[in-house]
């Protein structure tokens, strides 16, 4: 049984091989990722508020429970405004400034689009 592997598509060579998630070209040295377009989205994931409307980068969002800041006795109140959010990557998927606090990250299910 062969195996056949995509040809390379800068050079188009048939000389490909693959090592764990790259496709290698040993004749231009290209390499290309091997992740499908769904593994390619499920990366870009969809952040949503605690009410399901879909977040995005320059959101103003306002927090919905008072919330204890990590490191310090301060909390952050419900209402709270927050504006220019920016979304990343983890379990604290909302990266931000808050006026009297600083910069800080939060978890979207705390958060409501305002």
């Amino acid at each position: 049984m062969t195996v056949h592997f995509p040809n390379c598509p800068q050079c188009n060579s048939e000389y490909t091989y693959e090592d764990r998630k790259l496709f290698i070209c040993p004749e231009c040295s290209h390499e290309w990722s091997t992740e499908s377009e769904a593994e390619k989205n499920e990366a870009n994931k969809i952040i949503k508020d605690s009410n399901g409307n879909v977040l995005s980068d320059g959101d103003t969002v306002s927090i919905i429970k008072d919330l204890k800041v990590k490191g310090s006795s301060s909390v952050l109140k419900i209402g709270t405004k927050v504006k220019n959010i920016r979304l990343v990557e983890g379990d604290h998927d909302i990266d931000c400034k808050i006026d009297g606090f600083g910069a800080m990250k939060l978890k979207s299910e705390f958060v409501k689009k305002v």
